[in-house]
């Protein structure tokens, strides 16, 4: 059993996106899914136990090895990445693509108002968007729908997790709430 740990744990450690429990079974030749579910579970207790500078996160469908918020600053010393930067529209046409999907370029444009083709590329370059194919109606215009990295970048299991309208509604309120409490101070 501790050689299966070592192998997953190695797994986890070399992968670029998170793993599935298929994936692992896969490279292990295994067909015992709850077997390396239990690894995971016992590498995440002891991660957590530990409290070190990283922790084992259920995303995307499957587990990834993520670093502990805490010490992001040393970590963007080292790396200086690029932040990923996305202006309010191309956020609003993540967001038409995340809610409505699988969604055409034109349900998006009428949603928005406004061209989306700019936005759908930047999107689509990023890999944060793909396209699964092509709708069956005069022109085939390609069917987009949100790929892994999204929901590792907004560190979610699936879909599911997105936040419904009404609680989108409800984080309105309280802010709209905050600003009338603010103005009510400065007065």
């Amino acid at each position: 059993m501790e050689d299966i740990k070592n192998i997953i744990e190695s797994l986890l450690f070399v992968a670029e996106d998170s793993l599935t429990i298929d994936s692992i079974k896969k490279v292990l030749n295994s067909t015992d899914s709850n077997a390396i579910r239990n690894v995971l579970n016992e590498l995440s207790s002891e991660y957590e136990a530990r409290k070190g500078g990283f922790f084992l996160r259920e995303v995307a469908g499957g587990y990834q090895i993520r670093t502990r918020s805490e010490y992001s600053q040393w970590i963007r010393r080292l790396l200086r990445p690029n932040p990923l930067r996305l202006s309010n529209a191309a956020l609003e046409t993540l967001a038409i693509v995340a809610y409505k999907q699988p969604v055409i370029r034109s349900d998006i444009e009428h949603l928005r108002g406004v061209d989306c083709g700019g936005i759908l590329r930047m999107l689509l370059e990023r890999k944060l968007i793909r396209v699964v194919g092509r709708k069956e109606i005069p022109g085939r215009p390609m069917i987009y729908t949100t790929t892994k990295k999204f929901l590792e970048l907004f560190e979610l299991k699936d879909l599911k997790d997105l936040p419904s309208p009404k609680e989108i509604e409800e984080l309105g309120d309280c802010s709209i709430e905050q600003t009338g409490d603010e103005d009510t101070k400065n007065s």
